[in-house]
């Protein structure tokens, strides 16, 4: 379509909880997603380490021999409090500079499970969207309803 741009995404950035969760159906979601990225030939950047969903994409991801990066505070990486990274891995000082550092190297952002953590990086990420920080896409992969509470708040908030 004429005045329509399209972009390739190269790398995305998943943002999602580093425990398991309740239902074995997000871990089964987290490692289909690695797959799906895999095969397309996307890379990953995300918070780092081998735990819980973030450990699932990132193994899958890593499988298709696609770049894997985790972006992690100096912080986490005392007692390895994230457990290693299948891939590279960026030191940042602070939580700031991790989002600001995963925003920069990504090229679209998802959701999985995951709790505050996950939420304020979303939230973030759709706060500097809305400022025109950037103009790249965002979303939700909404696993058995995991988001439908969140969903139905920010419908509100935009009423």
């Amino acid at each position: 379509m004429k005045g329509v741009s399209v972009r390739k995404i190269k790398t995305i950035c998943v943002f999602c909880g580093a425990n398991f969760g309740k239902d074995v159906v997000f871990v089964n979601a987290a490692y289909h997603l690695g797959e799906v990225l895999g095969k397309r030939k996307i890379d990953l950047v995300y918070g780092g380490g081998r735990l819980g969903l973030m450990g699932c994409v990132s193994t899958a991801v890593a499988r298709h021999k696609r770049q894997v990066l985790g972006i992690i505070p100096s912080a986490f990486t005392v007692n390895n409090l994230v457990g290693e990274t299948c891939g590279k891995e960026i030191k940042v000082a602070t939580m700031h500079e991790r989002l600001l550092t995963m925003m920069e190297l990504s090229d679209a952002f998802i959701a999985l499970p995951g709790g505050f953590g996950t939420l304020e990086e979303l939230f973030q990420m759709i706060s500097r969207a809305q400022l025109n920080i950037h103009r790249k896409p965002i979303g939700v992969l909404n696993i058995n309803g995991f988001f439908n509470g969140l969903l139905s708040f920010v419908d509100h908030a935009v009423e």
